[in-house]
């Protein structure tokens, strides 16, 4: 048996091609993600990678839609999405394949 904490990981991502991982893999990214109210995550998108977004606590702003407990969004390569915690919010996302810095900052953005 392996223990370990998200503490040690890098923002919340555990398992994917990143170290620290409990599971190093280039199949899928894993991470759970906790935001304090006001953070945010400026334009971008992801050139290879599908990444689903799981609201588990808290409401949160994607694209100017609004989403809370339970709702799932998933955003595929090349689709352009940004993020703001309007409470303190909890998510977990998956990311598939796991490519290490498979995200770009978009500086004119649509959204």
């Amino acid at each position: 048996m392996d223990i370990s904490t998200l503490d040690l990981m890098d923002r919340g991502w555990f398992i994917g091609g990143f170290n620290p991982s409990v599971y190093l893999t280039q199949d899928v990214e894993v991470a759970i993600k906790k935001y304090r109210k006001d953070d945010e995550e400026h334009n971008h998108i992801h050139k290879i990678a599908t990444e689903i977004t799981v609201i588990v606590a808290g409401k949160a702003r994607m694209n100017d839609r609004v989403f809370s407990d339970g709702d799932i969004i998933t955003i595929f390569p090349g689709e352009e999405a940004n993020f703001y915690a309007m409470t303190d919010v909890i998510t977990v996302v998956i990311k598939f394949p796991s490519v290490v810095n498979d995200k770009y900052i978009v500086e004119n953005s649509l959204c």
